[in-house]
């Protein structure tokens, strides 16, 4: 959340200098340790190069992904207020990502102007970026939208699963299947509440003809059909992403779910659907039975989009039981939201870590935002101080923020907790604060963290429910499933997040790759089909 008043260009810049000392370094250096000078890839072909600032009034930062970082934007010459995704070259290390940026804006030109699609305003590209310009979605995530209403019905799922299946179908009637439908590709247009739900990302997006076939593992994990694992798959892989959500949408978690990411795959295969955890008892025979037709495991078999819009279940979705469907699915979905407990402890030793002289400018800005001098600092007083940060977030996401590092639910910051909020919003925390970090978790000094050290850690802060805190945190940063988090995972942790959502194609192809080798060789990929 850093730089978040800053340009994309300027922070693109600065991604480039800062890349041989970010720990991160993928430039070439000769025998003497200077940096080549490489020709900057030039990603758009049919782009004349140009500066996006000439044409917009960029602003502050509203989000930000494994390759991009979305930006409020405003067209100097109508006022328009629009997103910019700015894509630094220097993330783009392979030909392939590349290509999924080149096929990202073939893609968004190509998909008609649809109420359900985000609109493309054009693309630009400079020495140090590719800045994606499109309508803008101020109203937020889905599931956040969900949780913060308060009330959830079975009514409201099938609305949104229908405009979920009519961005699908478009998709397909224009040869394209999506590839990566997941809740946070949905954003809503505006704060009403009537508001346009609209599909906002095509990153991993492809073109397609009828019949053809494809071999790439893409996608996130918890929404990847079989076919994907066992590679060989069609446009079906998108009917069966939006099933998963629409499980998600009436239960609040995934339906295909387990402690490692080969168990996940397993499950995926296996394609057993657990309907007799709470709310399904209470939820129509119509609704699971969609359910079921959607996560089909033979895509031969799986209903069409438009087979999806025409089930009963969307076709009365206006008769659909409009009771909410309990805490259960509200308090599931909102965990969505929320910092990783672990990364948030981290945060907070770090802070404890840090020299006189590295925190007396902090020192000073919590005494300049501590207005009446209490001793801790409000939400109030935090969004006023924030843009003396290089800040600028939304009211929203500084309650959200306040929430994250909030350990005891005060709804205010003391200075410790503000001291991790600069940290994360700055991101201050150098290899030399992750390794003293690391060190305090890591109690036996073997080099790596346990899970009971990570239990007695998050026990220090008196959570109640320390082992399935661990054990979650382990499914999310413990990559390479040895039952223990090295540095490098540590360090991984910090430096990108670890939203078990937000699972990056880097991770996709790497980790799904490998796995894809695992589960050919120990039968798995014959699940499903005994």
């Amino acid at each position: 959340m850093g730089n978040c008043c800053r340009s994309p260009a300027a922070v693109a810049r600065e991604d480039v200098k800062s890349s041989n000392f970010s720990g991160n370094d993928h430039g070439r250096k000769d025998k003497s340790g200077a940096a080549k000078s490489q020709k900057p890839v030039t990603v758009l072909t049919d782009v004349k190069n140009s500066n996006v600032e000439e044409k917009y009034l960029v602003d502050r930062e509203l989000g930000r992904g494994e390759f991009g970082i979305t930006y409020l934007c405003i067209d100097r010459n109508s006022k328009e207020l629009l997103a910019c995704k700015s894509i630094s070259k220097r993330k783009l290390r392979t030909a392939v990502d590349v290509e999924d940026v080149r096929r990202e804006v073939a893609i968004m030109k190509h998909l008609p102007v649809n109420s359900n699609i985000v609109s493309f305003r054009e693309a630009c590209e400079d020495e140090n970026a590719v800045h994606l310009v499109m309508e803008l979605c101020e109203g937020g995530e889905l599931f956040d939208r969900i949780v913060a209403r308060g009330h959830y019905t079975e009514r409201a799922a099938a609305a949104v699963t229908r405009t979920i299946m009519e961005v699908v179908m478009l998709c397909h009637k224009h040869g394209v299947i999506h590839r990566d439908l997941k809740p946070e590709n949905f954003l809503f247009a505006n704060k009403k509440e009537n508001s346009p739900l609209k599909a906002i990302d095509f990153g991993l997006s492809i073109f397609f003809k009828p019949g053809e076939s494809f071999s790439e593992i893409v996608g996130s994990p918890y929404y990847m059909a079989p076919e994907v694992l066992k590679r060989n798959y069609g446009p079906e892989i998108d009917i069966w992403s939006a099933g998963v959500i629409l499980y998600i949408l009436l239960c609040g978690v995934p339906p295909f779910w387990a402690e490692s990411e080969q168990g996940v795959a397993q499950a995926i295969l296996r394609g057993a659907i657990d309907f007799k955890r709470e709310p399904w008892p209470s939820i129509s025979e119509s609704a699971k039975n969609l359910v079921r037709q959607m996560l089909e495991p033979d895509p031969k078999l799986r209903l069409t989009a438009k087979q999806v819009l025409e089930h009963s279940w969307l076709q009365n979705a206006k008769k659909a039981p409009n009771v909410p469907l309990g805490d259960v699915v509200k308090s599931r979905l909102k965990q969505f939201s929320l910092m990783n407990r672990f990364k948030r402890k981290a945060l907070r030793v770090i802070a404890d870590f840090l020299s006189n002289e590295e925190v007396e400018d902090l020192r000073e800005m919590f005494s300049k935002i501590d207005t009446d001098n209490d001793g801790i600092v409000s939400v109030q007083e935090l969004k006023a101080g924030l843009p003396k940060l290089n800040s600028q977030l939304a009211e929203s996401e500084v309650q959200m923020l306040v929430e994250a590092i909030d350990t005891n639910g005060k709804g205010t910051l003391d200075y410790g907790e503000f001291i991790a909020v600069s940290l994360h919003l700055q991101r201050m925390a150098n290899d030399e604060h992750l390794h003293k970090a690391f060190s305090y978790f890591d109690k036996d000094g073997n080099g790596y963290i346990e899970p009971d050290e990570l239990r007695d850690a998050l026990m220090e802060d008196g959570a109640d429910d320390c082992a399935n805190v661990a054990n979650d945190i382990f499914q999310e940063v413990d990559t390479d499933k040895d039952g223990r988090i090295s540095f490098e995972e540590f360090a991984a942790m910090m430096k990108t997040g670890t939203d078990w959502r937000k699972a990056s194609r880097h991770y996709s192809r790497g980790r799904f790759n490998s796995l894809s080798v695992k589960l050919m060789k120990d039968g798995s990929l014959n699940l499903g089909n005994e």
